[in-house]
């Protein structure tokens, strides 16, 4: 076994990755196998398979794979509201830990198409907003989608909706549970078609690794036999296996310091024990998600860049997009048992194109899913209608009949990118290192509002086809949390448009490269992160492109 790289401090290595994640996972891959020497700066611990537990209490109450309270955000609405603290759940879900959130995903895994990357020439301006084009296209995009297929590990099988492709799936479908029965037969009888579900967990063992267990434990907990295909099992292993990449975990950075010349020649971070050091590198690449990637460049401003490292759009921190989603549920006479096993196995993607004739943007996909109504303490805090009882003997009687018997379809949806939407650093409040906290302003487009409840509506006929004995909808409202960050340093061509490039490198810093969920330029339908690991893929190539002919 090659033994694993530690690197000095004063060590200039080539590339300084900040977080290890579905992006960060890829790149530290791709980068060390190409000859390169990498350090991962991860501010979550290194948490291993047998770590992950089904404790609901440490995960949803204590946030322990987000951190807990040591590092919240501030949320408001708009700029004429005070932001306040948001801690649990908090307002960025996301988690800290080598492997990022690719360890709690659910796994959903779908392709952006073809029309999602050219949208703006499709349907033209919509007023209020920065719809624009990528600066690639799904051709462009069609080999990475498989490399992430076969080297991250996707279960699965092509729909009649799905744009080509140019490899199957390497494993076959995940088993259909109950709710993909129902979901199959409820869509049927209203028109629609369905499919399985594209899934980043294994249906079958895959690149030495094991196939899932069905344990249920999917949504928001870490997988403690390697089947979900983080970056924790996948990449990071193989990174450093090369010798050449650390991994430095619980390492908080503080900002990126640049020399005279412009250019970024360390970074700073504080370890687990608050004590402040710096890396020097040839180069950095943001990979620390949607909403730190634009706190890590206004941390890191400077008298030539007063408003934050890479900003001469004015652009770094807008158009955050979450994504939105609508939520449905109903109750079958029969046990559905929807505990057991991975979250989504079928899903019905007839919406997914913008339809001028329902009068807003947008489009989606629907999913049959248990969602937090599989864990018992969330099924009993919130899997009831809030139209019956919620508390004594009826409440108990509809816990006991119900937990087995319930069901939930998401219509996941698009984020139309608003100035108004933003990250910035809050003026009043700190972390515990004296970083002043993230402050997200976020409200949700009428579109979006509008796409999320007729998705919604689709879904409660889908119950009601299905023979659903009793259903109703969340109310579809303005969120105040997100897992899905993007948008906030957007890729394009125009530098005063954008704040990478099509190959993810900085229009300002020459040796800064961001790739995450903030590069999105649109938000897609509500799936983002199999095309993070794409553009990582992309990305990786075209820097190490770049480092070999001395371009950086």
């Amino acid at each position: 076994m090659t033994d694993r790289a530690r690197y000095e401090e004063s060590d200039t290595v080539d590339f300084v990755i900040v977080g290890s994640g579905a992006a960060g996972g890829v790149l530290a891959r791709e980068l060390s196998v190409a000859g390169f020497r990498i350090v991962v700066l991860e501010q979550g611990p290194y948490r291993r398979n047998a770590d992950f537990t089904h404790d609901e209490v440490g995960v949803f109450f204590e946030n322990q794979l987000m951190g807990g309270a040591a590092d919240p955000q501030t949320f408001r609405h708009a700029e004429t509201e005070q932001a306040q603290v948001q801690l649990n759940p908090p307002a960025a879900l996301y988690a800290r830990t080598v492997g990022g959130s690719s360890t709690h995903f659910s796994g959903n895994f779908w392709r952006l198409r073809p029309l999602d990357f050219k949208e703006r020439t499709l349907l033209g301006d919509i007023k209020g907003t920065g719809f624009a084009d990528w600066p690639v296209s799904y051709e462009e995009m069609e080999p990475y989608y498989t490399r992430v297929d076969w080297e991250i590990g996707v279960s699965g099988a092509p729909g009649p909706f799905d744009p080509p492709r140019s490899r199957p799936y390497p494993v076959p479908p995940l088993p259909r549970k109950s709710s993909g029965v129902l979901f199959d037969k409820g869509a049927r009888k209203i028109g629609l078609t369905t499919q399985p579900a594209p899934k980043a967990i294994l249906s079958a063992p895959h690149n030495g690794r094991a196939a899932c267990i069905h344990c249920g434990f999917c949504l928001a907990f870490g997988c403690e036999v390697g089947a979900k295909s983080s970056t924790l099992v996948t990449m990071i292993p193989q990174a450093e296996a090369t010798g050449r990449c650390e991994i430095r975990a619980d390492s908080t950075v503080a900002r990126l310091e640049t020399n005279a010349s412009g250019k970024i020649s360390q970074v700073v971070y504080f370890d687990k024990a608050g004590k402040e050091h710096a890396q020097k590198t040839h180069a950095v690449i943001l990979a620390a998600n949607g909403v730190e990637t634009p706190r890590l460049l206004f941390l890191s401003a400077t008298p030539a860049q007063p408003d934050g490292l890479a900003n001469s759009s004015g652009l770094v921190g807008k158009y955050l997009m979450f994504n939105h989603h609508s939520v449905a549920h109903a109750w079958f006479e029969e046990p559905l048992n929807e505990y057991k096993s991975v979250q989504c196995t079928r899903i019905a993607m007839d919406f997914y194109e913008t339809d001028p004739q329902r009068g807003f943007y947008g489009g989606g996909v629907l999913d049959a899913r248990p969602f937090l109504n599989s864990y018992p303490i969330a099924f009993g805090l919130s899997g009831i209608d809030p139209q019956l009882p919620q508390w004594g003997k009826e409440y108990k009687q509809l816990l006991e009949q119900n937990f087995t018997r319930n069901m939930t379809i998401i219509g996941n949806t698009t984020s139309l990118p608003q100035l108004s939407n933003n990250v910035t650093l809050d003026p009043d409040k700190k972390d515990g290192y004296g970083r002043p906290l993230v402050r997200m302003t976020y409200r949700d487009h009428a579109h979006d509002h509008a796409m999320a409840s007729f998705l919604q509506e689709k879904a409660l006929a889908i119950f009601d086809a299905a023979g659903a004995t009793h259903a109703w909808g969340e109310p579809v409202r303005d969120q105040r949390l997100g897992a899905h960050l993007l948008g906030t340093c957007r890729m394009g061509d125009d530098p005063a448009a954008s704040v990478v490039d099509r190959y993810h490198r900085s229009h300002d810093v020459r040796n800064l490269f961001i790739c995450d969920g903030s590069s999105f330029v649109t938000s897609g339908r509500g799936q983002p992160t199999m095309t993070i690991q794409a553009l990582a893929f992309r990305a990786a190539e075209h820097i190490a492109r770049f480092a070999n002919n001395n371009e950086i």
